[in-house]
């Protein structure tokens, strides 16, 4: 899981304009669904916004005992998995029934932040767990281009969690975000994202390859990553929910069994409980993007509204053919 080194930075803050630029001159460039362009970084598709973090973070990231990481393609159940992430490792301090509890208050995206969005000036100062040598954060990042300092067996005790959604649903979902940040000129169409994303120019795309390498170490290094399905999460909500626990080392008691604790979790973390905070729906989050353009349905199946049957065949070509052989069945 090494990655290749980071092109150099000056200094521990995000790069400036002019470095950016110089860097994303060297990278290929293709046309993006989110905003205008994608640069392709490390064999994977990033917006321009999101690669000087990634460059920190590779660079200049040190790992606390016990950090946790949410990486996942985008819009695969990202918000959710936050909420669920931090209600979890904070059940102890914030009950999930507490009328203080900080998800009624701040969104998922500011208690758990994106790494590709936090100055190196910032990693010390996140604090979002009750033990000091935890912190959570999240990523859409290749698996290829994590820091060694994460990834490693040897050096380092960090968890991954990685959380993927049947590929129809991640595109129709992907599509009407991209529409709703308002990032580009002009609404792209269905049709455009669509050959786009087939294309794999998506964030940490193409997905497919992205999904994969993260199932290959989840295999290899089961302590280490954890494989998770936006379905399964849905269909199963308590049964997953105690294997994640169990996978961060932080199993339900029988005390908190007979408390209903899983279930309180779920229902404090459900879209409809989220979507309807105001929080939610008002205002940006620390990446100045806005809190209601990651609620819209949250279904499972929702792709039949949208694609038509040439589009589903084509997408289902696709994922059999990358995933054929893995064991992978989205």
């Amino acid at each position: 899981m090494e990655s290749k080194s980071s092109p150099p930075l000056h200094h521990n803050q995000a790069a400036n304009n002019e470095e950016v630029e110089d860097m994303l001159s060297s990278f290929p460039k293709e046309r993006g669904i989110l905003a205008p362009y994608a640069y392709q970084y490390q064999g994977f598709w990033y917006y321009s916004k999101q690669l000087p973090g990634i460059f920190n973070f590779q660079k200049h990231f040190q790992p606390r005992k016990n950090d946790i990481f949410l990486a996942t393609s985008p819009k695969s159940g990202t918000t959710w998995m936050k909420a669920i992430l931090y209600a979890l490792i904070n059940r102890e301090v914030y009950p999930p029934t507490s009328p203080q509890h900080p998800l009624l208050n701040e969104t998922p995206h500011n208690l758990v932040p994106s790494i590709e969005f936090v100055n190196p000036s910032e990693y010390d100062s996140i604090s979002n767990s009750p033990d000091s040598g935890t912190r959570i954060f999240a990523t859409h990042t290749a698996l290829v281009s994590l820091p060694k300092s994460v990834t490693d067996n040897a050096t380092s005790n960090c968890k991954i969690v990685f959380l993927c959604r049947d590929i129809k649903d991640n595109f129709v979902s992907y599509f009407h975000y991209a529409n709703k940040l308002n990032l580009r000129s002009s609404p792209i169409s269905l049709e455009d994202a669509f050959n786009l994303y087939c294309k794999g120019i998506t964030t940490g795309g193409p997905v497919w390859n992205q999904i994969l390498a993260y199932w290959k170490e989840s295999l290899e290094n089961p302590h280490k990553v954890l494989f998770m399905k936006y379905d399964d999460v849905k269909n199963e909500p308590q049964v997953q929910l105690r294997r994640l626990a169990h996978f961060l080392g932080k199993p339900f008691s029988p005390d908190e069994e007979n408390r209903y604790l899983v279930d309180q979790i779920i229902s404090l973390c459900s879209f409809d409980h989220l979507s309807k905070l105001e929080v939610n729906n008002t205002g940006k989050n620390r990446q100045l993007m806005s809190n209601g353009a990651y609620f819209r349905k949250g279904v499972v199946g929702d792709w039949k509204n949208y694609l038509s049957e040439d589009m589903v065949s084509r997408l289902d070509q696709i994922t059999e053919e990358k995933f054929h052989g893995s064991g992978i069945s989205l």
